[in-house]
């Protein structure tokens, strides 16, 4: 699957309905200066004609980054959220045992996508990642590791398209208004 495969799947017929993105990026050691993948994510989603309306930076620790999450899953003016960082298998990457608990559902199919794509960047290496995604009070939220090249993989090839509400045969925006209801 590559871009060319997915955006041939755009129904140029209908309306492109932008989202709105918060981006955390989990680091001990990144900071404004010298975080790269917190802005590469920035820059995809608006140029992809989205509106980045957080952004923020936390250490790997579980509290800071549930703490960060929380906010934006109660804000109202917030659709999705990008997490970079905090995925592989380290002691210090916390980033899925921060999520999963907030989750209501999980996506289970990103993570068995998203490893098919990275298995061809970086072939056996993408057993390291816990990439993953799930669904909290309406919002979208996706982990991605926090190599520059994973989070283009990521955007690029997944989430991008399934952010595009002319995405065929579906996409994840058409049926935001859906996801709270009981």
């Amino acid at each position: 699957m590559n871009q060319t495969d997915q955006s041939c799947r755009i129904d140029e017929s209908l309306p492109f309905k932008p989202v709105n993105i918060a981006i955390l990026t989990v680091s001990d050691t990144r900071d404004d200066d010298s975080d790269t993948s917190g802005p590469l994510l920035a820059g995809r989603a608006a140029r992809d004609g989205h509106t980045v309306a957080a952004r923020a930076i936390v250490r790997d620790d579980i509290g800071a980054i549930q703490a960060q999450v929380r906010d934006w899953i109660g804000d109202a003016g917030i659709d999705v959220i990008l997490c970079t960082g905090g995925t592989g298998l380290t002691g210090r990457d916390v980033t899925p045992e921060a999520l999963r608990p907030l989750f209501e559902k999980e996506v289970e199919g990103f993570s068995v996508v998203w490893h098919m794509l990275s298995y061809q960047s970086v072939g056996l290496s993408t057993l390291q990642s816990r990439a993953c995604a799930g669904i909290a009070r309406g919002k979208f939220i996706f982990a991605l590791p926090g190599s520059n090249g994973a989070c283009k993989d990521g955007w690029d090839n997944i989430i991008r398209w399934q952010l595009d509400s002319r995405h065929r045969p579906c996409n994840l925006v058409e049926i935001m208004p859906r996801l709270t209801e009981r």
